[in-house]
Parts: structure tokens; sequence; C-alpha cells
């Protein structure tokens, strides 16, 4: 299934076999194209070695996660990982409980509780950049165009239905019909709802009243699903419901998108290649965080948001810190190849160098 296979010397694994050493170019080797003559290096030992990583969170990033590790796995016989989703906010307090080895987040840590993570320090490693559609289900709409307020007031209900004068501002012309609007949004702490309201907070600050974060309070008309897929079976199964899901799922559930006013004044479809405009030109920290929501540029969706693996920068077991390291390096360089097949955008290349040169803040004992 997959032309590119994952190879990493792990050369932890092999000192707890101890095996031979191999030239894996490092610590955090990345995982590699495998030629005829490396048949069997991607084993891993079969005792002493075997390693297991478990890791939680975000919905958004797991289509990435579940192909990643399947493929590296398979080039590291020795390595398995399991990743859960659950939301970016229960991926941050498992990894905060030492639950898990690493969380998937689309938003970091809030100051006031990076004091309450039991393994001290973390790290982010930025994964992917992606959209967020307004996915809708109107019968006799097949295209809808809407700006940052229409959009504010439609998840607000302040507008309740789909023939508003608001709605028809935006498509001119358009044949809407006098049906109710249902919304639908994430019942989870959300990195999705996190960037969403945060996209909304900036684009129609004069508008939207409902604040940002993980988890908001809508109002009490409204439906709550679980995860992206569970909006986006609620949109799909709900005549006149809207939705906030990611591209991936939305695609998947083969529910219909709006396209959506960016700042230079254009109506953009939600594809890999606009999340990818989004990226050009963001401003990223010194610890890799950055946000790549209502950017400038005319090709740039507006709605894009952004998904980190987060890792205690101390790790406590040798073997076991080393996969990780190698499935990391894995993560954010030769499988950034597989993202636009997942209907995601790669990351903008210099910030993928800059997370590869992350991962030496990586501690192994």
């Amino acid at each position: 299934m997959y032309k590119m296979i994952a190879v990493s010397a792990l050369a932890a694994l092999c000192v707890a076999a101890g095996c031979k050493k191999k030239d894996d170019g490092g610590a955090g080797g990345s995982a590699s194209p495998m030629t005829k003559e490396d048949k069997g290096a991607d084993k891993a030992p079969e005792s002493g070695g075997a390693v297991t990583i478990n890791g939680s969170g975000s919905t958004f990033q797991k289509p990435y996660q579940e192909i990643a590790l399947d493929t590296f796995t398979k080039a590291n016989a020795g390595v398995k990982i399991n990743y859960g989703g659950g939301g970016s906010g229960k991926g941050r307090q498992d990894l905060a409980d030492q639950v898990v080895d690493f969380a998937g987040a689309d938003s970091p840590y809030k100051d006031a509780d990076l004091a309450k993570n039991k393994g001290g320090d973390v790290l982010y490693f930025p994964i992917l950049l992606g959209a967020i559609t307004v996915s809708f289900n109107v019968a006799g709409v097949d295209k809808l165009q809407l700006s940052a307020a229409t959009i504010a007031k439609i998840f607000q209900r302040d507008i309740k239905k789909w023939n508003d004068k608001d709605i028809a501002a935006d498509n001119p012309g358009a044949k809407l019909p006098d049906a109710d609007i249902v919304v639908a949004h994430r019942s989870d702490g959300s990195g999705t709802t996190d960037n969403f309201t945060k996209y909304l907070d900036k684009a129609a600050k004069d508008v939207w009243k409902l604040k940002s974060g993980a988890t908001v309070e809508w109002p009490s008309d409204t439906q709550a699903g679980n995860g992206n897929p569970g909006v986006a079976q609620i949109v799909k199964s709900t005549p006149g419901a809207v939705g906030y899901v990611d591209l991936s799922d939305a695609k998947a559930s083969g529910l219909k998108f709006a396209t959506v006013k960016n700042q230079a004044g254009k109506f953009i479809e939600p594809t890999a290649d606009s999340a990818s405009a989004a990226g050009d030109g963001i401003d990223v920290k010194d610890n890799l965080l950055f946000s790549a929501l209502d950017p400038g540029g005319d090709a740039a969706y507006p709605i894009t948001y952004q998904s980190w693996v987060i890792v205690y920068a101390k790790q406590t077991d040798h073997a076991k810190g080393a996969a990780l390291k190698s499935y990391l390096k894995y993560l954010v360089s030769d499988a950034q190849a597989q993202l636009k097949s997942l209907d995601f955008a790669p990351l903008p290349k210099g910030l993928a160098d800059k997370a590869v040169a992350q991962l030496d803040k990586i501690q192994v004992p």
C-alpha cells in the first residue's frame, strides 16, 4: 500500500538486545526508504527490545497518525505504537498525568497548566496543517459562500434560517430555502473548537460573542457530537445542519462544505493546497508554536489550523525514549509525503527543519 517504508535502526533497542550497532545517522535516526539489501534491517530484536509507545488526543491528526504508525511499526518489528483519539484536551491531560508517552493536540497547554505536568517541561513538534470546513446539509444547495461575520451569526444562533438576508448577501443569485438551521459542534474538549472559535474571535471580532476555547458555552438549541467524526455524522444525517469539521473527515463523510471569504476578499475552497498557502509566512515562536488562522494572501484558506505532537523533554526510559524520538523524526520528515493524500498540508520546509533540529532537545537517559 505504501511506496515508502520507514526504516529506523533504533540503537537503544539493539543495545538492549546486545546486537551490533549499525550506522543510523544518530540516536534520532529518520525512517528512510528500504532497499532490497536492507531487508531484515527493520526488524527489532526479539528479546529485550520490545517497546510500546502510547499516544492520545487530536482526532484531527488521527488519520495521519494511523498511516504513519502503521508504516513505521511494520519497518520496526520491535516497536508497537498505539494512538487513541478523544480530543486535544484529553491528549494534553493524559500526557500531564503520564498516562501516555505523547499527546496529539491542535492547541497548546495554557501557561497556567504547564506546572501541572508530572513529567516536567514539554516540547511541541508541529506535524501538519489542515482546513476546518463549514460543512452543511441543505436540500437544493450544493454551493455556499460564507464570510466570517455570517459564520459567527450562524453558530451563535443570531441567524436561524437558511434564507436569511446575511447568507443571501454572501450568495447573490442563489436560491436559498426557508429552512431551519441546525448547528452542530463538538461535545469534547477540542483543538478544532479552539481554533474555529479563535478564527471567529479574530476575523469577526465585532460580531462573535461566545469567546474562544477548547470548550464553549454553545446555545442550548444546538447539537453536540464527539470528535470530528461525531460532528460530521450529525451534519450528514440532519436536514438543515451545519457544523465545523476538519477537511479529511468532511470528505470521508461525503459532506458539502462552503467556500470561506479570506482577508483578501476571495471566497476560498478548503483544500490541502489552500491550507498550504495559509502556512506561507507564518510567524513561528522559538518553541515552535504558531497560528495559521486568518492569514493574508489571495490563495489562503482562512480557517486553517495546525497540529502538534507534544512530548516530555526529559524521557525516563532509554529504549522507549529513543523509539519515540525516531518516530517523531519520521512524522516531521519522510512521512510528510503522505499528508496530501489525506487532505492535509505538509509543513513548510523551514518549519519542518526547525522540528527536526528540536529533536536534539529530547533527553534520553
